[in-house]
């Protein structure tokens, strides 16, 4: 499509608007809205009637959600629907951090695909075996960086970003490893914090508006002279993915809205968190990306945290991990939580935006 009106722009002044990422990302945004919003009910009564018992509810965990015994997951296939669609339709498929990013979204939302249906299938809460899981995920993260760094300038691989200052580290071959982390880990760290309804897809938008941002910005050289960054030639193309993903992502948080009529399952968290990672990479704002994510930063810490502490204590640090839950056995509404949550996902976000002029 977008081949074809770009041929089309030789013939007019109104399409050449189809040459501006600003625009596309326009229309890649509400074309996944849209998407969601038409397609969102019918899909969720097609996994209704698969699932019958919906996604199992953990026995260990808070008694306020037993209440939603029988709600479907697996609502990140909305997501990823609209959000390839859309990118498909109005992104520049030359584009090869396009291709990565897409490519990354869609081999994490299958290894959370076979991980939701394992669950649903055998009603419980133990799918995959992590080991296979993390085994895919690693898989994925190095096929990602290795081509992230390889379509990187030659003055840039390697090169590890700093916040705050204009200097660069030459990782060398750490680069590799340390994007797989970030990749593997983000994908994690996303799927985590997916507890609570409408918990996770709104600091997702969040952070991704916020890479989206980077991303374009590091993508054209007057920007980046202006800011003292490094320059990426074609990463603007990842904001019509991000749009995309905002749009896809709008849809969803009308079903997923408390109370939450379908989850968004592995198939969305680990999708999401995987792509957010990769956009990060590609524009080498990895370090920044923990400041944006730093929300999900936290969840993933207190797993760790508690699991370390209680093996050689016996004891516990918080409540219940993560660390949501442990709010919620302290007696906080989870409308209280997610609303604080997301409060400080857009305060973060902010710092990560001051991070580009704060040099």
């Amino acid at each position: 499509m977008l081949s074809l009106l770009t041929q089309l722009s030789d013939g007019g002044d109104i399409f050449n608007l189809f040459r501006y990422i600003t625009f596309r990302a326009g229309g890649a945004f509400f074309t996944a809205l849209v998407f969601g919003f038409l397609f969102g009910r019918p899909l969720i009564n097609f996994l209704r009637i698969k699932q019958k018992k919906g996604q199992p509810i953990r026995a260990d965990g808070p008694t306020t959600h037993f209440s939603k015994a029988g709600t479907p997951t697996m609502g990140g296939l909305l997501i990823l629907t609209s959000l390839v669609v859309s990118t498909l339709l109005w992104a520049q498929l030359s584009n090869p951090y396009v291709w990565i990013v897409l490519l990354v979204t869609l081999a994490f939302g299958l290894i959370g695909f076979a991980d939701d249906y394992a669950k649903v299938t055998k009603q419980t809460t133990a799918g995959v075996s992590g080991r296979v899981r993390m085994a895919l995920g690693l898989l994925t993260a190095l096929l990602a960086t290795l081509a992230a760094a390889h379509f990187h300038p030659d003055a840039l691989t390697n090169e590890l970003a700093l916040p705050f200052v204009s200097t660069m580290i030459n990782l060398g071959i750490f680069f590799i490893p340390f994007g797989m982390l970030v990749i593997v880990g983000s994908a994690n760290a996303v799927n985590l914090t997916d507890g609570l309804d409408g918990l996770a897809i709104m600091p997702v938008m969040i952070a991704s508006g916020t890479l989206g941002a980077i991303a374009y910005a590091v993508g054209r050289v007057d920007f980046t002279t202006y800011l003292g960054i490094h320059y990426v030639p074609g990463t603007g193309e990842l904001l019509i993915f991000v749009a995309a993903l905002i749009g896809g992502g709008l849809g969803f948080l009308w079903y997923n809205a408390p109370p939450a009529a379908v989850f968004m399952g592995d198939t969305g968290s680990l999708a999401l968190g995987g792509a957010l990672g990769a956009i990060a990479v590609c524009a080498k704002h990895e370090i920044v990306w923990a400041i944006v994510g730093g929300l999900f930063v936290v969840e993933a810490l207190s797993v760790i945290i508690q699991v370390l502490y209680f093996k050689k204590t016996g004891k516990r640090v918080f409540l219940m991990a993560p660390i949501h839950h442990h709010f919620e056995k302290k007696g906080w509404a989870e409308p209280q939580i997610v609303i604080r949550f997301w409060i400080i996902s857009l305060i973060l976000a902010l710092i990560g935006l001051a991070t580009l002029k704060v040099r």
